[in-house]
């Protein structure tokens, strides 16, 4: 069983919702679907289907120019239910105050939203022996 992933994105205008260059916090919520899909590919080499969040939890904005990295693991499975968590932390951020294209990689991420949510995989489609 995989039960890890993680992606890094740049978040850019086209995300940013907001004044200021905000992102909105669906974007994160979206990142956490592309890992909890990927999870599931590798865990029972099927897409599945997101069920349901259980719990999310919006603790630091994002603007646009941020690199955020999703991070997700399956913490318990089920007959065809699949218990994850999830994370995204700011890894890098813009600094406009310096020059246009001037960032910072920061030394301690900060962790902008966490989740936790059920995925499905049919009986039927599931592939792999877990």
């Amino acid at each position: 069983m995989t039960n890890k992933a993680l992606i890094r994105v740049r978040m850019s205008c086209h995300d940013a919702h907001y004044g200021g260059n905000l992102v909105d916090g669906a974007r994160m919520l979206n990142l956490f679907g592309d890992v909890a899909t990927e999870l599931l590919i590798r865990n029972d080499g099927d897409e599945g289907l997101f069920k349901a969040y259980d719990n999310v939890e919006f603790i630091a904005p994002v603007y646009a120019g941020d690199y955020i990295e999703a991070t997700g693991e399956i913490v318990s499975c089920g007959n065809s239910s699949r218990k994850m968590v999830f994370e995204a932390r700011k890894v890098i951020v813009p600094r406009p105050d310096i020059s246009d294209s001037a960032a910072d990689a920061l030394e301690e991420p900060i962790v902008v939203c966490r989740a936790s949510g059920t995925c499905v995989v049919p009986k039927k489609c599931q592939r792999k022996n877990n």
